[in-house]
């Protein structure tokens, strides 16, 4: 992680609910997140910090109710780690510039490409159409 932040530092430049999802690895509800039907050409970046984290092009419908993936935009700007909570053993997506959760990696996408489906929070992402 390059940027560190004070928890009340983060609060001030997130919203409420990004900071519940960002900070405290809360999730938004199923279908309720801005981007999970957005199907333009960009970039998502972290709500947080701005790293490039999807491309728009590896966006697919998984039917899940959160924006998937099946690859990152570039390798490292995301840290995968090991999640145990709530009784469930999972892969945790964060991002490597600020540490912020982002959702989780399954391997229920798409065969014909990664396999893998990053599941990942509308809030915990901002949308970019100029970089693609």
């Amino acid at each position: 992680m390059r940027i560190k932040k004070t928890e009340e530092e983060w609060r001030k430049i997130l919203t409420p609910q990004q900071f519940e999802i960002l900070r405290n690895k809360g999730t938004e509800p199923a279908f309720t997140g801005e981007y999970v039907d957005i199907h333009e050409d960009g970039m998502y970046n972290c709500a947080a910090c701005g790293n490039p984290l999807f491309a728009s092009d590896t966006k697919f419908e998984s039917g899940t109710g959160w924006p998937s993936f099946y690859n990152v935009a570039t390798k490292g700007n995301v840290v995968l780690q090991d999640d145990n909570s709530h009784e469930m053993n999972r892969v945790e997506v964060v991002c490597a510039n600020c540490g912020s959760h982002l959702g989780h990696v399954f391997n229920d996408g798409p065969k014909d490409k990664t396999g893998l489906r990053y599941c990942v929070n509308s809030c915990a992402l901002k949308f970019n159409p100029d970089n693609k």
